[in-house]
């Protein structure tokens, strides 16, 4: 271990450090980490990335590194193969939180929205939104209202959801930012994880 040490203060070429982690070297492993954290850091930085979101990438970045190794052939392209690597996983974070917060932004119109609804409109859609499906006949009976008019009573129910302002006003803003037509569409069926949490609780 101090041989490893005092060969890497002198500055042991990033060939040998590859070939050493590669065969299980844990203090070679470890140099190679701090030798390029610096490089992954920054670019995780210049993504605007919070410090979890940062390391987050970092780990996956060097979990890469790991499997890869071996086939770096040239180790003077570990740099690049890096960089390469973090700017891939900077872009794959940053989607994921502008998809949370899409999401979050759906939910909350949905449960903004849905609270608005009249109390029979409440009860249908929730009773129309659990899994297992429940038979017409029975959603009659529960809900003392004919067969008939459930299907009507559920387009109606949800044709005002869709029309509430806060559904609207999240639909027009993607389309403003679209410049057209929406992009996203504000989940209403029981696959929604907020539809089965509020609906059928």
């Amino acid at each position: 271990m101090d041989g490893i040490n005092t060969a890497v203060r002198a500055g042991l070429p990033v060939n040998d450090l590859m070939t050493r982690a590669g065969n299980g070297d844990k203090q070679a492993w470890d140099t190679l980490v701090e030798r390029y954290a610096a490089l992954i850091w920054s670019i995780c930085r210049r993504h605007r990335l919070s410090s979890a979101d940062a390391n987050d990438v970092g780990q996956r970045v060097w979990l890469q590194l790991v499997s890869q190794l071996d086939k770096i052939r040239d180790p003077a392209a570990l740099p690049s193969w890096l960089a390469t690597a973090t700017q891939r996983e900077c872009g794959q974070q940053t989607e994921m939180a502008e998809q949370e917060l899409l999401t979050g932004e759906q939910h909350a119109a949905l449960h903004e929205a849905f609270t608005r609804l009249p109390p029979g409109c409440q009860r249908l859609i929730a009773v129309l939104m659990e899994d297992p499906p429940v038979p017409y006949a029975q959603i009659s009976a529960r809900l003392g209202i004919p067969i008939g008019s459930i299907g009507p009573s559920r387009r109606r129910c949800l044709d005002r959801l869709r029309r509430d302002p806060a559904i609207a006003a999240l639909l027009d803003a993607d389309a403003a930012s679209t410049g057209g037509e929406p992009s996203r569409q504000v989940p209403m069926s029981n696959d929604d994880p907020w539809w089965r949490s509020r609906c059928t609780g």
